[in-house]
């Protein structure tokens, strides 16, 4: 299947040299002495808190980061491959609250947290575990990151996403207890098992807790997915490529330094950027802009061959309903059409990041069905796929529902988990 093509090259480069001089002329703004020391020392300029970049140290830096990479997990049968057209799907992030059925949010707990975390593991599209699926507010926030990756490395084998938020002796403890799981400290630092979101601020800042994760996962040779929010109308231009020439901006700068820490740190080109409504000024992650916006960061990651990070059911929602169904699968499917190398948010998202709920993890998992048969199954051209003798044979009075070779493909069609099909005579006594 070939990339989304949307851009042309000329479009490309003018996105390109457009970023080149908000880094030249803007700069961006580190939070972090150590981040401007590094930068300094490695020849750009900084004035005060303010880095300016040139187009050949970004370029040159840049050009240190790998294109594809693998994840290892502690069971090998969920590694995964990262770039090229290989798409991998992990769970939500950030999320406080939890929706029940009758519409009630509560704040989330750690048992939703590892609940969630088993639900992630038993899903067999999902080779990745871990991340702030739920923030567990009956743990002190001082212990919580340790706790959340405690709870998914017991709850599951697979490659790990984990908590991006604390400081650096947290982020030092988290690798620590990764090593012990995986082997030891020389094998995890020569085999990534872990990814983290490294958000960068819109517009150009850097935070000082995002630079102490970046760096503590790039010294470990960790990967990152370093990811700007531009958000359409609000932090950036509303333009749909608005946001885009931030992120560009944003993320390039930012790798850059990532690889000035520990050149060839596996990284990702990520974007999470979405349209903000225009009548409120809140987020509209469900947009069909922001749909737009993952496969226009991507086809910019491809430009300067980096493996990318979107996603993914991202619906404004406030519980689980038609609304959450039809923006979920939009934007899910847009990722999936981009070839999205990472896809994080690929399921649990309502109300624009703010609440979660096992219902719409189910949902999400029902469109991700539907998603892996569209676009991630190749199309066969064989006797078995075209079964011309069962063709002849029915001739004009036949019919294939008791042939062998529909008894033989039949489990090839996908069928709903939470969705209906067939006849209800009567709908509410319907089981």
């Amino acid at each position: 299947m070939a990339f989304t093509n949307l851009m042309t090259t000329e479009q490309k480069q003018a996105i390109h040299e457009a970023s080149m001089k908000m880094l030249s002329e803007i700069g961006m703004l580190y939070h972090h002495p150590r981040a401007r020391e590094i930068a300094a020392a490695h020849g750009v300029r900084v004035e005060g808190e303010v880095a300016y970049w040139t187009e050949e140290q970004i370029m040159e830096w840049v050009g240190k980061a790998p294109e594809e990479f693998t994840i290892y997990a502690r069971n090998p049968k969920h590694n995964i491959h990262v770039g090229g057209e290989n798409i991998n799907i992990t769970p939500g992030y950030g999320m406080p609250n939890m929706v029940e059925r009758d519409g009630s949010t509560r704040p989330g707990t750690m048992q939703d947290y590892v609940n969630i975390m088993k639900l992630f593991h038993a899903n067999p599209y999902f080779h990745t575990n871990g991340s702030l699926v739920i923030q567990p507010n009956d743990v002190d926030t001082h212990t919580s990151n340790m706790c959340m990756t405690y709870a998914s490395l017991m709850a599951s084998d697979k490659g790990q996403l984990l908590v991006g938020e604390g400081g650096t002796a947290q982020f030092e403890a988290m690798m620590k207890a990764l090593a012990v799981t995986v082997g030891g400290e020389e094998y995890l630092r020569t085999h990534p098992c872990a990814n983290t979101i490294i958000d960068v601020i819109t517009p150009l800042a850097f935070s000082e807790n995002m630079f102490e994760a970046m760096e503590v996962f790039a010294k470990w040779g960790q990967a990152t997915c370093i990811s700007s929010c531009a958000m359409a109308g609000s932090t950036a231009p509303v333009t749909v490529l608005g946001p885009i020439v931030y992120t560009n901006a944003e993320v390039l700068s930012t790798i850059a330094l990532c690889q000035m820490i520990n050149p060839g740190a596996p990284v990702l080109y990520g974007s999470q950027s979405p349209q903000a409504d225009m009548a409120t000024g809140q987020i509209a992650g469900g947009a069909p802009e922001s749909a737009l916006m993952y496969i226009y960061a991507q086809e910019m990651a491809r430009f300067y061959h980096l493996p990318f990070r979107g996603g993914g059911a991202i619906t404004d929602s406030k519980t689980v309903d038609a609304q959450s169904g039809i923006e979920s699968f939009m934007t899910l499917a847009a990722c999936y059409q981009a070839r999205t190398n990472y896809m994080i948010h690929s399921a649990g998202v309502l109300n624009g990041y703010v609440t979660t709920s096992y219902d719409k993890i189910l949902q999400d998992f029902e469109c991700i069905n539907y998603c892996e048969r569209i676009f991630n199954t190749p199309l066969v051209l064989d006797d078995e796929s075209i079964p011309m003798d069962e063709i002849l044979e029915c001739g004009h009075d036949g019919e294939f529902l008791t042939s062998d070779h529909t008894f033989d493909h039949c489990r090839e069609i996908v069928a709903p988990v939470i969705g209906s099909r067939g006849p209800v005579a009567d709908i509410n006594n319907a089981i």
